[in-house]
C-alpha cells in the first residue's frame, strides 16, 4: 500500500472524521455542556470529584493522560483541558501530566502531519512562517523553544505542533524543543486552574472581584502577564531580522 497516494489520504482523513464525530456525540450524549459550564455545578460537585480522584489516583492519571494524548491528536485547544485538569490534579501533578502527555500528543502530530500531509502543511502555512525559516535553520531547537515559550506568538497550540513539518525538524530535536518550551506556561494555566478549589471553598457565589483578588488566581495572571513580557524580550532579541 502506498502510504502516500491520495487515496490513503483520504481513507485517513474519513477515519480521523469518523473518531473525531464519535467523541463529540458522546460527549453531547453524556454531559449536559450547560452544567459542566456551571459554577454552581462545579461548586456542589467538588468534593465528589475530588474524593474520586483521591481513591482512584493512578487509573484517573492514566485516562486523563491518554485523553490529553488524544486531544492534541484531535486538534483540540488545550486551555480548558488544562484548566480542568490543574483543578482536579493540582499544579505539580497536573503539570506534569501535561507536559508529557503534549509532548507525546504533539509529537505524534507531528509525525502523522510529516508522514501524510506535509505537502498540504507546506502550502496552507510556508508564506504565514517563511520569516523563521532563517532562525529555524541556524539552530532549530533553540528556536522552536523559543517559539513555544512565547505562545507560538499566538498561533494555536494544534498549529504549533505541526508547522515544524515545514522546516523538517527532527524528532529527537522536537521532543526536546518542546518540553521544555511548554513547562512554563503550561505551570501558570494549571496553577489557575488549582486555584479555583479554594476559590469554591470561600465563595459561595461567584464574585469576579474576589475571585480576581485572591492569591490563587491573580498570582498565577501575573505570572502569566510576566511570561509574556519574556516573551516579547525573546522575540525581539532572537527573532529580529
Amino acid at each position: 500500500m502506498n502510504f502516500k497516494s491520495s487515496n490513503f489520504k483520504i481513507y485517513l482523513g474519513s477515519a480521523y472524521l469518523i473518531v473525531l464525530l464519535m467523541g463529540i456525540y458522546f460527549l453531547f450524549s453524556n454531559f449536559n455542556i450547560s452544567d459542566l459550564a456551571s459554577y454552581e455545578f462545579i461548586r456542589e460537585n467538588k468534593d465528589l470529584i475530588l474524593k474520586y480522584k483521591e481513591n482512584n489516583i493512578y487509573f484517573l492519571t492514566i485516562i486523563f493522560f491518554i485523553i490529553i494524548v488524544l486531544l492534541n491528536l484531535l486538534l483540540t485547544p488545550m486551555l480548558l483541558p488544562t484548566l480542568v485538569i490543574g483543578f482536579i490534579f493540582g499544579k505539580w501533578l497536573g503539570t506534569l501530566m501535561l507536559v508529557f502527555g503534549n509532548t507525546l500528543g504533539g509529537l505524534l502530530l507531528y509525525l502523522l502531519a510529516k508522514t501524510f500531509f506535509s505537502e498540504l502543511i507546506e502550502k496552507k502555512f510556508a508564506t504565514r512562517f517563511s520569516k523563521f525559516i532563517e532562525f529555524f535553520n541556524r539552530n532549530e531547537t533553540i528556536y522552536f523553544m523559543c517559539f513555544r515559550f512565547i505562545g507560538g506568538g499566538g498561533t494555536p497550540f494544534p498549529i504549533q505542533n505541526i508547522v515544524p513539518v515545514i522546516f523538517n525538524m527532527s524528532i529527537k530535536n522536537y521532543i526536546v524543543a518542546t518540553f521544555f518550551g511548554i513547562i512554563p506556561t503550561t505551570f501558570v494555566t494549571v496553577a489557575l486552574g488549582s486555584g479555583i478549589e479554594n476559590i469554591i471553598d470561600q465563595n459561595a457565589e461567584l464574585n469576579f472581584l474576589l475571585v480576581f483578588l485572591s492569591p490563587e488566581i491573580y498570582l498565577p495572571i501575573c505570572g502569566f502577564f510576566v511570561l509574556l513580557i519574556l516573551g516579547f524580550i525573546v522575540k525581539k532579541f532572537y527573532f529580529k531580522n
